[in-house]
């Protein structure tokens, strides 16, 4: 069984930074893609960036240039480093794996989601 456990969130003034880990348990990481997802209250969740069993990686536009996401095979562990945040990227944070890029958020496991609130 497959569990992944988010930790970092909070509270940070507007153009600050956190770091949120996602650990993962269960004999899927090394081969598993693993993103992080956002969603805002009434708004949909939204990719934030995902990062391929082979390192890849990908970011959604509103996030490029200030948020970097990598992963530690060893510590079945990824991170998401967010810098010079914005008020707009107050949302619970949610980490994801699949067996395959295709089917992240499609399909796979999810964890229980950290806040992360910017004020102004």
């Amino acid at each position: 069984q497959v569990q992944l456990v988010e930790s970092g969130g909070g509270l940070v003034q507007a153009g600050g930074s956190l770091r949120l880990s996602c650990a993962a348990s269960g004999n899927i990481f090394s081969n598993a893609a693993m993103g992080w997802y956002r969603q805002a209250p009434g708004k949909q969740r939204d990719l934030v960036a995902r990062i391929s069993s082979g390192g890849i990686v990908n970011y959604a536009d509103f996030v490029k240039g200030r948020f970097t996401i990598s992963r530690d095979n060893a510590k079945n562990t990824v991170y998401l480093q967010m810098n010079n945040l914005k008020p707009e990227d107050t949302a619970v944070y949610y980490c994801a794996a699949a067996p395959m890029i295709a089917l992240l958020g499609v399909s796979g496991y999810w964890g229980q989601g950290t806040q992360v609130t910017v004020s102004s």
